[in-house]
């Protein structure tokens, strides 16, 4: 069988198993090894699978994401999040609109410490949605404000994405 035949399955098996509702990662891998497993040998593929998992669970340089999540998990039960708001509160709270600048202010002092878009955007969503409920503000308002901000963690290191992409 030709590399071009043989890649135009890979792309079909690929395709079906994302129909099936196979994770990215996994399918790309499957199809890979197979592939390569055909093309060469398969015990070539299989130590190649073997030395590619080793190499990238044995990475040091990643394990600064779950230091990261650790970190913000821990600044939420200390309350950490709340004194963020509580201080954005205190310099936007009288202006018109200054709740939703106050959750601005606090998700970007959490995503300076936990580096991570999701983990903000929750942490400062427990702690903001009430209190903009409570003030009356739209729906709306308040879970975009919160989104938008949550995703500050991308932009503002210590960044995971950032530590990703420059390893």
């Amino acid at each position: 069988m030709s590399p071009i035949t043989l890649g135009l399955i890979g792309i079909a098996v690929l395709i079906l198993t994302f129909v099936l509702s196979m994770p990215v990662g996994f399918a790309m891998a499957l199809v890979g090894l197979v592939g390569f497993c055909y093309l060469v040998s398969p015990q070539a593929g299989l130590s190649l699978l073997a030395r590619d998992v080793f190499a990238t669970f044995s990475s040091y340089s990643l394990t600064v994401i779950p230091t990261f999540m650790f970190m913000g998990s821990i600044t939420f039960v200390i309350g950490m999040s709340q004194r963020l708001y509580d201080a954005g509160y205190t310099m936007f709270g009288r202006i018109r609109g200054g709740l939703a600048m106050a959750t601005i202010v606090g998700c970007a002092g959490f995503a300076a410490i936990c580096g991570s878009t999701n983990a903000t955007a929750a942490a400062m969503a427990r702690v903001a949605l009430p209190e903009m409920k409570r003030y009356n503000y739209d729906d709306s308002l308040a879970t975009g404000s919160v989104a938008a901000a949550g995703s500050l963690g991308i932009l503002i290191p210590p960044s995971t994405i950032f530590i990703v992409y420059g390893i």
